[in-house]
């Protein structure tokens, strides 16, 4: 086993506008779209399943993110990675929740950056080796 989860959904409101955002943000960390549907989209790495999965909730009330507490952790192949991907995240509706950078608490070679997405999912890019 190389993973602890298997994936992760996230019920959105607007699919169009989120897949959009990951669509960009998830393209300088090597993911891509998986597949789609009329009613959900999955990404991963190009030709494996998908990781992460947009499920329409689709006449419901507006989907909500989990409160402060949960954020999502993609994995990183590089700083200049995290870097994009923070800059796609803001050009596509994010809001930044900390700009790249390191994170000494974290450890000596942490380098992250946190975006919250257009509907409210923290979500953040990190690789944790030495430059």
């Amino acid at each position: 086993m190389t993973s602890l989860l298997h994936h992760i959904s996230f019920g959105v409101s607007d699919l169009k506008a989120m897949g959009a955002f990951y669509d960009a943000a998830l393209a300088p960390l090597g993911q891509v779209r998986v597949w789609d549907g009329p009613h959900s989209v999955g990404y991963g790495l190009p030709g494996q399943g998908d990781q992460l999965l947009l499920n329409l909730v689709d006449g419901k009330p507006q989907a909500q993110a989990p409160g402060p507490g949960f954020h999502l952790a993609f994995r990183a192949g590089s700083r200049e990675a995290v870097d994009r991907f923070h800059a796609a995240a803001l050009a596509h509706g994010g809001t930044d929740n900390g700009a790249p950078g390191l994170r000494p608490d974290y450890g000596p070679n942490y380098y992250a950056a946190f975006v919250i997405d257009p509907e409210g999912y923290r979500v953040e890019a990190v690789i944790n080796s030495p430059a």
